[in-house]
């Protein structure tokens, strides 16, 4: 339950900072997410993805604080990154979680991710954008 909360808080803030991007940083963020999203797929625990080794047996991971914290930066880079970092994470982490709190928070990614998907432009093929990330 808390972890929900916690998810839903920083999901909220993660939006309102996609939300604010201009259209050419919103491709670059597509792109980004894309890559994320593949990187932890072909991880041994995707939902652990950006978590250091030692903190493996936590009961879940690091990688949506490390990427919530980037996302605040103000180096636009450092942002970019860190958003595309959190919604990886958050997708691998609520995707088929047996946790019935945390389903809300996997349509809300999924929203934001269709979003992205539909900005996704320059070379790849948009119908292909999900399916490429999810193959692992």
């Amino acid at each position: 339950m808390m972890r929900a909360r916690q998810l839903g808080r920083q999901f909220r803030d993660i939006e309102r900072s996609v939300r604010a991007l201009p259209k050419r940083n919103c491709e670059r963020l597509s792109s980004l997410t894309l890559r994320e999203i593949g990187q932890a797929s072909r991880s041994d625990f995707p939902h652990l993805y950006g978590t250091a080794p030692e903190a493996r047996y936590l009961p879940w991971g690091q990688g949506t604080d490390a990427g919530y914290e980037r996302a605040r930066s103000n180096n636009s880079e450092v942002a970019l990154r860190g958003i595309a970092l959190w919604l990886a994470v958050a997708y691998h982490e609520t995707k088929n979680s047996p946790h019935a709190s945390l389903q809300p928070q996997h349509r809300q990614v999924m929203q934001l991710l269709r979003e992205l998907k539909e900005v996704h432009s320059s070379g790849h093929a948009v119908d292909s954008w999900m399916q490429e990330s999810a193959v692992a």
